[in-house]
């Protein structure tokens, strides 16, 4: 191996464990006091739940871990936005689980909680998974209640989706095993079947001081909505449990009973692992995204056998497109080339730009894999649409709104991985977030943003030099320096995959080691929910 390949491969392997170790952190939630005091009221953590609960030595794919990073710093922080989430296996049944972290605040829901737990309602709905709340929540964090409660999607929406749910035959089971107030006790009666834990477990609109002060009645938490309570008396819970364990028992009873529901027909056979070692992917691409490489390089260490079949494989150099298998599931692949080639434009540095017949050619194949019925996968490592006099006579725009047509309507699944830059309306025209991924990963060195770090800082820099000097400011060249470089940084901050990763820009942050694996869950689960509408892309110039 090269000088290069070393050197990028130290840089991959130092992310990824950083990575691993920024996770490590977070696994530990509200912190080792707050896991203390939960033990001592006979408590698992969240993630002891979840283990408890899947089969053991089966997958579980971990969504939104690092939700919350770096906000609300001024409340204490919000580890995995108060909730650990992902899918897993009960019972060889592939499901949505959802559990409340205790030890976050009580549990209570931040804004950001809200919207990963829609999230993950969304999985279940757009995949027919079945849900599981584990469910130990004080409520809506009451200091941001006004950016968690009344709008559409807020907290409200989590019940609206319980009901939809419901309708679409997509079973929900929770388990309560603390607190459950207020508007979140609607969420485990809208699911089909509520369990409680005794002692610990609760469910009631109003706790004991709220009654105190609405009706002046002294009342305690179980008696006003204990398990005993629930099951007993008020019918709302189906059954009680002494233990954690004994509650999860139960759940992994009613999950063994489910029946099979049609499945989407997705070709699947007999996986076979890739001819070229993956691991070397660490050393083909760099961890400042900053050097040439072959995408097919990439993509022969992540398909089975390292076969890659190209469409139209010298025209429209700058995206990559072809058939392959991935852990034996069909796919399409569209990813972005970064290797200097020639072609009939001369020799070009290809840096993630896409051109026109690029995109044209996209837009051709993407048409194709939902004609047959083939899954797509982005590769994304893209840093726009090429600019300029010679791309706009010839319609880059056209062919541009071309591509993202055909993203925008497609109706088999779209599994989108950002192994690098991830700029402007390429982001879009290679499934964004904004264009419904069913899933969407970023490996540890992947940005996010409208444009280039140093192109933005430079804009923004003119941009405020302009606007002091038309105050009379005089700007002398070291300022301008400390200016740019003060630019420079706050806006490379809000590019990291981590800034991306709290809000939910991408799921989750993986190992590139990982990102078969994380395909292939995903198409498990896409498999789960039959095509429903027709491909159609509507209007648009030829």
């Amino acid at each position: 191996m090269n000088l290069e390949f070393n050197k990028n491969e130290d840089g991959m392997r130092l992310l990824v464990s950083q990575m691993k170790q920024k996770h490590a952190q977070v696994a530990l939630g509200g912190g080792k006091k707050a896991i203390e005091k939960a033990k001592e009221k006979g408590k698992m953590t969240p993630r002891e739940r979840i283990a408890y609960l899947i089969d053991k030595d089966s997958i579980f794919t971990e969504i939104g871990s690092f939700t919350g990073d770096g906000m609300y710093a001024e409340h204490g922080g919000c580890p995995a936005g108060g909730t650990v989430a992902g899918i897993g296996y009960v019972r060889g049944r592939q499901c949505v689980i959802v559990a409340n972290d205790n030890t976050v605040k009580a549990g209570a829901w931040f804004p950001i909680t809200g919207k990963k737990n829609l999230r993950m309602q969304e999985i279940a709905m757009e995949n027919h998974l079945p849900v599981i709340y584990i469910v130990d929540s004080a409520g809506v964090y009451l200091p941001m209640q006004d950016e968690i409660f009344p709008d559409k999607e807020h907290f409200g929406r989590i019940f609206r989706n319980n009901a939809q749910m419901s309708a679409m035959g997509i079973s929900q089971i929770a388990a309560v095993m603390g607190s459950c107030v207020a508007g979140g006790a609607y969420l485990p009666i809208m699911s089909d079947e509520t369990l409680m834990v005794e002692g610990n477990g609760s469910i009631f609109l109003a706790g004991p001081y709220l009654v105190k002060a609405a009706i002046g009645e002294d009342v305690d938490i179980q008696v006003l909505g204990g398990a005993k309570t629930h099951t007993e008396i008020s019918g709302i819970a189906d059954y009680k449990f002494d233990t954690e364990q004994e509650c999860l028992d139960q759940v992994k009873r009613i999950m063994d009973k489910l029946g099979e529901q049609p499945r989407a027909g997705y070709d699947r056979i007999k996986a076979a692992e890739p001819a070229k070692d993956p691991k070397e992917i660490y050393g083909l691409v760099s961890a400042e995204n900053n050097k040439s490489f072959d995408i097919v390089e990439i993509i022969e260490r992540i398909v089975d056998n390292s076969e890659f079949d190209q469409f139209k494989e010298d025209y429209g150099k700058t995206i990559v497109c072809g058939y392959a298998r991935i852990d034996g599931w069909a796919v399409g692949i569209v990813a972005n080339q970064r290797k200097i080639v020639k072609s009939g434009k001369g020799e070009m540095q290809m840096g993630g730009v896409i051109y026109n017949d690029s995109a044209d050619k996209a837009a051709r194949f993407i048409q194709n894999c939902n004609q047959k019925k083939i899954p797509l996968v982005f590769l994304q490592d893209v840093t726009g649409f090429m600019v300029g006099s010679r791309s706009e006579h010839s319609g880059i725009i056209k062919d541009g709104a071309k591509m993202v047509n055909a993203v925008a309507n497609s109706v088999v699944p779209k599994i989108t991985i950002i192994i690098g830059n991830s700029y402007g309306a390429g982001n879009y025209a290679m499934c964004g977030k904004a264009y419904d991924p069913r899933f969407i990963y970023a490996w540890p060195n992947a940005r996010i943003a409208v444009m280039g770090g140093e192109q933005a800082a430079k804009t923004l820099l003119q941009i405020q030099v302009a606007s002091l000097k038309a105050k009379g400011e005089v700007i002398d060249p070291e300022k301008e320096k400390a200016m740019l470089k003060e630019i420079t940084e706050r806006y490379t901050m809000q590019t990291s995959c981590y800034y991306a990763a709290a809000r939910l820009w991408v799921d989750e942050i993986i190992d590139p080691l990982q990102t078969r694996q994380v395909i292939s869950e995903g198409l498990m689960a896409a498999n789960h929910a039959p095509q429903t509408r027709e491909f159609k892309t509507g209007v648009f110039q030829v």
